[in-house]
């Protein structure tokens, strides 16, 4: 599972520089320019670690780090960037919770270092696999649309966990009943792979009858679009 880090910053140059750097250390990026727009991105991309400019326009970095833990689905670390450098503003930014602080300017190889170790810590919540705002957590068992808690059977959570491990692969009904069914559980007829897609359609599409997610892909099979 690649990890995933969302870098909230205001400065285009510094949010390049950031996300380019970590790109090259093989993290997955998304970006948010303000502390509004982070609030859809976070929903969006559920990431495991974030980089947070205090100073922000529309919504700043501390109403949105309050704003984040407030939320059901808060398994995120963060660390804090800021101007402020004096001892007391990096004290407050770590009791409000942040898993590290920093101060401009800072050395981009510095910040590396401090990911990787807070991640370390925090390897947990790295744990899962997220499309386009659906989020699967295997060890928890449970899964996320829009950080909403969506309930699925154990067929229909192996095969969501089998399409994401597997976007924009195309899979047989038989290879499906191979991945999703034990031996002893005897014969299994290919209609019953339809019913658990059909089934889990009605709980990840917006629109069940015109699937955007789970594709149907005729004579083959069944895949999970993503781009």
């Amino acid at each position: 599972m690649r990890k995933s880090i969302m870098v909230v910053e205001d400065d285009t140059m510094i949010r390049n520089l950031i996300s380019l750097y970590l790109k090259k250390q093989g993290y997955e990026v998304v970006e948010a320019s303000d502390g509004e727009v982070a609030k859809s991105v976070y929903f969006t991309h559920l990431p495991c670690l974030i980089i947070l400019d205090l100073m922000l326009p529309k919504v700043s970095g501390e109403a949105f780090f309050t704003w984040l833990k407030e939320q059901e689905q808060d398994e995120v670390s963060v660390i804090m960037l800021s101007a402020k450098a004096r001892i007391d503003d990096k004290i407050t930014g770590l009791n409000l919770g942040a898993d590290a602080y920093m101060t401009k300017p800072f050395d981009p190889n510095e910040l590396i270092a401090q990911v990787e170790a807070v991640l370390r810590r925090t390897d947990h919540f790295c744990q899962k696999i997220v499309r386009d705002g659906l989020c699967i957590m295997p060890r928890r068992g449970q899964v996320l649309l829009h950080g909403e808690e969506i309930k699925l059977t154990k067929y229909e959570f192996n095969l969501l966990y089998l399409f994401m491990q597997n976007p924009n692969i195309v899979f047989s009904r038989n290879q499906l009943i191979d991945q999703i069914y034990d031996d002893h559980e005897g014969a299994v007829m290919d209609r019953t792979i339809d019913a658990h897609i059909k089934k889990l359609r009605e709980k990840v599409e917006t629109h069940p009858a015109k699937p955007a997610r789970i594709l149907t892909v005729r004579g083959m099979g069944y895949k999970l679009a993503s781009s």
